[in-house]
């Protein structure tokens, strides 16, 4: 018999089945360090307990997407071992900031089935939740994957497809309790735009670019103990190269929109996301931002923006996203549907 786990394959999930993911996370000053080693972050409220307690808060909360790579990374085993792509993300909230001190575990359940039609794989959609020591939900998310089927003769599932909302409503964003920026501090935050200074449709260039390097990019997996194949082990992939977590991306292109967004300060929703082409060690990762909604929140001072980032391979200013048929231009990376709080 057997002890090591070799990956669920396609055919091993059933709808309905929660899945409890092993090995809960305490989290420590330590990955608060490390994120901003790797990114490098600097968001105000993630950097400073003076600044995040002006803000209403009791410490600097953990970046949010520290949150999201520890939930994620402990869904892997279970639900992404053996996959060929992250396709996609949809229905993502944070209702609880992370401390310094919060354990942290995961939790997913199977909402969807859809075999390929190449009968070798196909796309698993699960929501995940993280849960802190208090049993409270701290962020929950759908995402969808493409699967290897174990054996290509095995008999497809039934095909459920959900029905996941394009984006999260305005008046279900959840406010950090406390949260309060009447008092904002626009000069320690890096820059003076509030809410009422961005359109929607306007488009803003980060300007700035990061080399992704393979040290970097190990390190991080290993740092929210995503354990891949496709990342880690290159006779994983046909070409022989190591594919960079799509999360690695998010948190780089999230870093980049500091430059125009600075006072993006929390991200509180995921509303949609695509990691469209594949990156590898080498590549240069831009990124660009599109205005999409404007909100008003029932916290003091608190707005919301709704932000498209797009990531992606080439020149500053280049805003090109898809070409004929609908489909992601080469040099695109991701395409990301967020919500943020911003002052009023």
């Amino acid at each position: 018999m057997t002890k090591t786990n070799p990956g669920r394959f396609f055919e091993d999930y059933t709808i309905g089945e929660i899945i409890p993911h092993a090995v809960p996370r305490t989290v420590s000053g330590g990955e608060r360090a490390l994120y901003h080693a790797l990114y490098p972050a600097r968001h105000a409220l993630h950097s400073s307990d003076e600044f995040a307690r002006a803000s209403g808060l009791e410490a600097s909360p953990m970046d949010d997407l520290v949150a999201f790579h520890i939930v994620f990374g402990k869904s892997v085993p279970d639900i992404s071992l053996n996959a060929i792509a992250n396709l996609g993300y949809a229905e993502g909230r944070w209702y609880l900031p992370v401390w310094p001190g919060d354990t942290i575990r995961s939790e997913s359940e199977v909402i969807g089935l859809k075999e390929n039609s190449n009968g070798q794989s196909g796309v698993l959609y699960v929501r995940t939740r993280g849960i802190n020591q208090n049993d409270e939900i701290v962020m929950d998310f759908v995402r969808w994957v493409m699967v290897r089927k174990r054996d290509a003769a095995n008999p497809a599932p039934e095909t459920v497809v959900p029905d996941l909302a394009a984006s999260v409503a305005p008046d279900r964003l959840v406010v950090p309790s406390g949260l309060d920026f009447s008092g904002y501090d626009f000069t320690l935050a890096g820059e003076p735009y509030r809410l009422g200074d961005y359109k929607i449709g306007e488009i803003i260039d980060h300007v700035d670019g990061l080399t992704v390097e393979e040290a970097e990019h190990m390190m991080a997996t290993r740092l929210w103990q995503n354990t891949a194949k496709v990342h880690f082990d290159v006779t994983a992939r046909p070409d022989g190269k190591r594919l960079i977590y799509g999360g690695h991306i998010i948190s780089i292109a999230r870093t980049l929109s500091f430059n125009g967004l600075a006072n993006a300060q929390m991200m509180v929703a995921l509303n949609a996301g695509a990691h469209a082409n594949p990156c590898f060690s080498g590549d240069t990762v831009r990124a660009w931002s599109e205005v999409l909604d404007l909100a008003e929140t029932p916290a003091p001072g608190v707005g919301a923006i709704r932000l498209r980032t797009v990531a992606h391979k080439g020149e500053a200013g280049d805003h090109r996203l898809k070409g004929e048929g609908g489909k992601y231009l080469p040099h695109v990376l991701l395409d990301l549907d967020y919500w943020a709080l911003i002052p009023a």
